[in-house]
């Protein structure tokens, strides 16, 4: 039982570094999306491109502060980034095309932004920025 107390802190606080690299990564894309939507692009292109920025901020804190990645980054590794965030994407797209008939846009862009943050910690923690040679 010991043993395991050091990795539930260790996964503790992934988990809310993980967040408060999510809530960067979100004002960055709610920004982007709302100049974008206010400037008349459709929501879908909107959120393509702020979904974008939103990527690049989360991979350089998430694999540097969150993950702590100490090896060289190489293209596997943004590879499954990219692979992880485009499953993101189309989450959080297909949430937001069908919460936004049911729901204000705002309420629908936090509902797609939830649904693409439980897709991306789970792919970034167990796919991307794993450990090697355990």
């Amino acid at each position: 039982m010991n043993e395991s107390l050091p990795t539930f802190r260790k996964e503790k606080q992934a988990v809310w570094r993980f967040g408060l690299v999510g809530v960067s990564n979100t004002a960055v894309d709610f920004a982007v999306f709302f100049l974008l939507t206010a400037a008349g692009a459709k929501a879908a292109v909107a959120q393509a491109v702020a979904y974008g920025a939103g990527m690049a901020n989360s991979y350089i804190w998430n694999r540097r502060w969150t993950f702590q990645v100490r090896r060289k980054a190489n293209m596997k590794e943004v590879l499954r980034f990219l692979a992880v965030n485009g499953l993101s994407f189309g989450a959080s797209l297909a949430v937001l095309l069908a919460a936004e008939r049911l729901a204000p846009l705002w309420l629908a862009k936090l509902a797609a932004t939830i649904a693409g943050m439980a897709v991306n910690f789970i792919g970034s923690r167990y796919w991307v920025f794993v450990e090697t040679g355990k």
